[in-house]
């Protein structure tokens, strides 16, 4: 079975992201480091949710640099940058090249369900900034929506409420760790 730790840093999503890969059968933990999968969910802002890491921030770095696997979810994608420009500037924790810059959309914030190219499957986003980093490797609308950097996987867009194809990432997931 696999172990999974949600890093928590009072991100809103928490809950419904452990109900979805308890469903596919991992165990909970709360060890970030030793855990098969890490994950660093996202609902917030960027400023607080980096000053609620805390020493996680550290813990998240070393799994990365160890080649660990870590799913960054929506902000926790953004957090994983260089830099946001969010809440006038804030210190992601490098482990992706790249920066989080406001949407630049029709309608900000962007949220519903949206098709991600390459591969045709919807899922459902909820977002006011974006990725901008050359480790995108599938994009939604003319925007970032996964990212890989390494043993980093991040997503802009939600797979815990994205019904059977969030279901299926996440599943693609687990079997990473």
């Amino acid at each position: 079975m696999k172990t999974v730790a949600i890093a928590r840093y009072g991100a809103g999503n928490v809950r419904s992201v452990e109900l979805a890969v308890r469903r596919l059968g991992a165990e909970m933990t709360d060890d970030l480091e030793r855990a098969d999968l890490a994950v660093l969910p996202g609902v917030g802002s960027a400023r607080s949710a980096m000053d609620g890491l805390g020493p996680a921030a550290d813990v998240l770095r070393a799994r990365q640099a160890a080649g660990r696997p870590i799913l960054g979810i929506c902000l926790g994608l953004q957090l994983a940058l260089d830099e946001s420009e969010e809440d006038g500037g804030v210190a992601g924790l490098g482990i992706v090249p790249g920066r989080a810059v406001r949407l630049q959309a029709e309608r900000v914030p962007r949220i519903g369900w949206a098709t991600v190219d390459p591969g045709g499957e919807a899922y459902w986003f909820a977002h006011s900034y974006e990725a901008v980093t050359d480790a995108t490797v599938a994009t939604s609308e003319g925007h970032a929506a996964i990212v890989e950097h390494g043993s980093f996987v991040g997503v802009q867009f939600h797979p815990e409420k994205s019904g059977v194809a969030g279901q299926r990432f996440l599943e693609q997931c687990l079997s990473r760790g």
